[in-house]
């Protein structure tokens, strides 16, 4: 980071037409930005009535609040003030207009006022990530576990087990220098290697935490069975609107069909496929080809077939479809009419119950593919370091093991991938 950063600006409230417009500006010309176009700097944290001018013209832009924050103690670690304007796109236009005259100061990049808080050390990786998720979350289950990321929660159980691994070097270290001494003896060697077995099983179990990805792309649900057997009329009855065509002929479908959902606010992904069959039809052909590799992939099969028939999976829901004019198929889970609504709660009901096994549970933080691969490296250490002798190349586990865990806060490591993760910000954030 530059010693003395540039002072950017952007509107940070939704898009106009608005009832208020905020816009942020920070770095070290905050104050001077708010001065030139308010004439004063407000007391810090106290709300003032200002009107604002342009810095060259003297034109009235706004009646507005203004509001001064001195650094560190703000949300981006640097002087930071705010413009509480009007949010017609107009006015919000000519404030902005405003500041990009005066000497310093420029447009905010996208993320780059979280990325400045990361780098002024107000939030850790982790924290800015579940802020990311937090801006892009759908469902319910989504934005809880991204609050919580959002609020420090992995951030504050990986303080938890560095300071544990701290204290477990410490004996190690003292081990290896002091061990002649009176107060190393014998008796109070390896006494860190419980320790060390209990560190390794809570972040075993941090492995075993349900997968960031599922969380935000949704629980992938595969529709499937024979052609003509209620699939898509099935897949539009839990879209809760016309995804798919439904036709009685078979082999209406032939490509397969995607719908994102939100079922108790649980995101889901819905998958028509085309009818399992033999075809000499080269396109419909494809489509069952398509539709077994979505059958490979799925988390959730609802099969429409005979329940002798069903394909192999670790989730399969055998459905008797068309109940209000078909017989119960025997073995089948439970009957369901997509067109007459028999049975669907207790489809949906089933779903979500699955589900709140797959997703974080309430107040829960999910981990990303980032997170797990950091785990499993340090998982790694941890073992290597419990079935070690030597106790140099013990001290040598453990600290790979801290490197680990710093990646995951982002205090080592993580240079390649900041602008990927900012750049998933708006402008404003």
């Amino acid at each position: 980071m530059n010693a003395r950063p540039d002072t950017i600006y952007a509107l940070s409230s939704g898009t106009p037409p608005a009832a208020i417009g905020i816009i942020r500006v920070s770095g070290p010309l905050a104050a001077g930005a708010l001065a030139a176009l308010a004439g004063r700097v407000p007391q810090p944290r106290r709300a003032s009535y200002a009107r604002l001018r342009h810095p060259k013209s003297g034109d009235l832009l706004d009646h507005a609040l203004i509001l001064f924050f001195p650094g560190p103690r703000t949300a981006t670690g640097e002087d930071l003030c705010e413009l509480h304007v009007h949010g017609g796109r107009s006015v919000v236009a000519a404030v902005l207009e405003a500041l990009s005259t005066v000497p310093g100061l420029r447009a905010a990049e996208a993320g780059e006022f979280t990325r400045r808080a990361f780098e002024n050390g107000r939030i850790d990786l982790t924290e800015a990530e579940g802020i990311a998720d937090l801006l892009t979350a759908e469902t319910e289950s989504q934005r809880r576990s991204a609050l919580a990321m959002a609020g420090g929660a992995l951030s504050r159980e990986i303080r938890g087990w560095q300071e544990q691994l701290l204290a477990i070097a410490a004996q190690v270290e003292a081990e290896i220098d002091f061990s002649d001494e009176g107060d190393v003896g014998a008796e109070s060697a390896e006494r860190w290697r419980p320790a060390l077995a209990e560190l390794e099983r809570d972040v075993a179990r941090a492995l075993k935490r349900p997968s960031a990805e599922r969380l935000r792309d949704g629980i992938r649900v595969v529709i499937a069975g024979p052609p003509n057997a209620g699939k898509s009329t099935l897949m539009n009855a839990l879209a809760g609107r016309d995804v798919a065509i439904t036709s009685p002929l078979a082999g209406t479908t032939r490509d397969s069909i995607e719908a994102p959902v939100s079922l108790g606010g649980y995101p889901f992904i819905l998958i028509d496929t085309a009818g399992l069959r033999e075809s000499q039809d080269m396109i419909e052909a494809i489509g069952v080809e398509r539709a077994e590799a979505h059958l490979e992939a799925a988390d959730v099969i609802l099969w429409l077939g005979k329940p002798d028939d069903r394909p192999s999976g670790p989730r399969i829901i055998r459905i008797s479809a068309k109940s209000d004019i078909a017989p119960f198929e025997p073995g089948a889970d439970l009957a369901v009419s997509a067109l007459g609504g028999e049975g669907l709660d207790r489809l949906l009901a089933l779903l979500i119950e699955i589900s709140a096994g797959m997703l974080p549970a309430e107040g829960e933080v999910a981990i990303n593919r980032r997170h797990r691969e950091a785990f499993s490296h340090a998982a790694e250490s941890l073992k290597n370091a419990a079935h070690e002798s030597d106790l140099l190349l013990v001290a040598e586990e453990l600290r790979q093991v801290r490197l680990h865990f710093d990646r995951v806060t982002g205090q080592s490591g993580v240079e390649d991938m900041l602008d990927a993760l900012f750049g998933r910000f708006c402008i404003g954030k």
